[in-house]
């Protein structure tokens, strides 16, 4: 499947509807820190969100030391930020709402 990369403004107006992310300083990337009470709760998060990624054939780039989980979701086939980072990132929040 291709995707477009997103518009300056359309970035922008997209990270108002997903919880705690940041865009990148190059601007190619959103990032989000997710901190849970354990290294179970989250390795479960990652677990939950790997199925949840890897349906959506999209990858996220992230780093675990133990109850926190750094995530980076960008689309490198593009260069950039897509429709489908900010679905799995929007996926994303909801497991960890339900892990918090």
């Amino acid at each position: 499947m291709r995707y477009e990369r997103l518009a300056p403004d359309a970035i922008q107006g997209a990270l108002r509807d997903v919880d705690g992310w940041s865009l990148s300083e190059q601007g190619d990337a959103i990032t989000k820190e997710f901190s849970f009470d354990d290294f179970a709760q989250a390795f479960g998060f990652m677990t939950e969100c790997a199925i949840i990624a890897e349906k959506m054939g999209h990858h996220p780039e992230w780093f675990n030391v133990y109850r926190r989980v750094d995530v980076k979701l960008t689309t490198h086939d593009v260069g950039g930020l897509t429709g489908h980072d900010l679905k799995l990132a929007a996926a994303m929040d909801q497991v960890a709402k339900r892990r918090v």
